[in-house]
């Protein structure tokens, strides 16, 4: 890097290490779990989507879920003159344990994008941003995808998407009492047709059918949400075009319904890196991604070998439904569409 760079950098390295605590952030060095609490508060901001869901720090690598969801009934009459009034339970934590593995986040940026970031007022945060913005994508790429945690390393060759990093919230739900919350396959072997002639006619009746596997005490709790994946919205808007987008009077509105439309009486939204041809209902708050407070590592080191800075960042973090039942999906790689051609694909 150059000397007007370097001299940022060094800047930076200081505020940084001063901020945690430490001598010096080139020496690996354990984050306190407050300045550690900061920190995924700052990830989290980075990601809309995070910050929709539970982001939560624990003390042990394996426990009890500490969120739960509210189900149940609670009014009633006493007479207390022949019994004592009696308590509900009003929290259900579908399966109860929760278990975190160590996961590292380490990025490193060239020395010639870092000189080109020197000429800005914002040079630090900069750097921090983009850091942090990495790793809030990640987390969400493995939150949807992975599907195991290879022990004691994983393969980026083999799985692109952090496949074997954890086992993310849809594969939580893959597994949970052998598959009760996950629409496998229609009437044709390994595919899950929607649209005319399949499975389901549309998105609405897809969406009214995985709606009937949440349990029943949280269907009509009004925090429900239905996430889709990029496909199946296209594909629904499509047939909107089709059906009315000839009139230049729909096209606004048409396009602002791609925003507020309902599946099966329930609001859609979308996720980064949420599969294509995926679909999953539950309530936001029933999403969690817990860290473990005191299990922090970072470094921060110039390596002129490689040209680069290098930022390692590590801690054990693991994905939680906090009440599978309260949560149902479709398995995203069955899900065929028509192709407008007798077929589906």
């Amino acid at each position: 890097m150059n000397f007007k760079t370097k001299q940022l950098f060094n800047d930076m390295c200081a505020a940084m290490a001063a901020t945690y605590g430490v001598g010096s952030v080139a020496e690996q060095f354990n984050v306190e779990p407050t300045i550690a609490q900061e920190l995924q508060d700052k990830i989290t901001e980075s990601s809309e989507f995070l910050q929709l869901i539970n982001v939560v720090a624990v003390d042990e690598l394996k426990g009890e879920k500490v969120i739960g969801s509210v189900t149940g009934f609670v009014p009633k009459r006493t007479d207390t003159d022949s019994a004592d009034r009696q308590t509900s339970d009003v929290l259900a934590l579908g399966s109860k344990g929760y278990e975190l593995h160590p996961v590292e986040y380490d990025t490193h940026i060239k020395y010639k994008t870092i000189d080109s970031w020197a000429k800005f007022p914002d040079f630090q945060a900069r750097y921090g941003g983009w850091v942090r913005k990495a790793i809030s994508l990640s987390k969400l790429r493995v939150g949807w995808l992975g599907t195991s945690c290879a022990l004691p390393a994983t393969k980026p060759g083999d799985h692109p998407n952090g496949e074997d990093v954890n086992k993310g919230w849809l594969q939580q739900l893959r597994e949970f009492k052998s598959g009760s919350q996950w629409f496998v396959e229609g009437a044709t072997a390994g595919q899950i047709r929607i649209g005319e002639g399949g499975d389901f006619a549309n998105l609405d009746a897809a969406v009214h059918a995985c709606l009937q596997m949440v349990d029943e005490l949280h269907r009509d709790g009004g925090d429900l949400v239905v996430i889709m994946g990029r496909d199946l919205l296209a594909e629904d808007k499509a047939q909107l075009y089709a059906a009315q987008g000839h009139k230049p009077t729909e096209k606004e509105r048409l396009e602002n319904q791609a925003i507020i439309r309902t599946y099966g009486g329930l609001p859609a939204i979308t996720a980064p890196f949420f599969p294509a041809r995926g679909l999953l209902i539950t309530s936001l708050d029933n999403l969690s991604l817990y860290y473990q407070a005191d299990s922090l590592r970072r470094q921060v080191i110039d390596n002129p070998k490689r040209n680069r800075v290098e930022d390692f960042n590590s801690l054990n973090e693991g994905y939680v439904i906090e009440d599978e039942t309260k949560a149902a999906g479709f398995e995203f790689a069955n899900v065929k569409l028509p192709t407008g051609a007798g077929d589906w694909a």
